[in-house]
């Protein structure tokens, strides 16, 4: 399992449903807390899930296109870049 802190806000994550549900209950009796559910977004980001497939990852096209707004690059083309997977 994993706990993420920022600030005043804790993400967790993990494999084990009650190991998740235990963790929250005792942070709720130790500290005041609201559960807000699955998240959607994280720092920015958004959280892309696939239970299935036991995926669980992050898409930065929103925190991108809003960073390309603020610096009035929003109107730029995108391009591709290279990657050497063999290195």
């Amino acid at each position: 399992m994993f706990l993420t802190l920022y600030v005043d806000d804790i993400l967790l994550a993990g494999n084990k449903l009650e190991m998740i549900n235990a963790t929250k209950q005792w942070l709720s009796s130790t500290f005041e807390m609201k559960d807000m559910g699955e998240a959607r977004y994280v720092l920015g980001m958004e959280t892309v899930r696939n239970p299935p497939k036991k995926i669980l990852g992050m898409c930065q096209e929103a925190y991108i296109k809003r960073v390309l707004e603020r610096f009035r690059m929003h109107h730029s083309k995108p391009g591709d870049t290279l990657v050497d997977l063999e290195s």
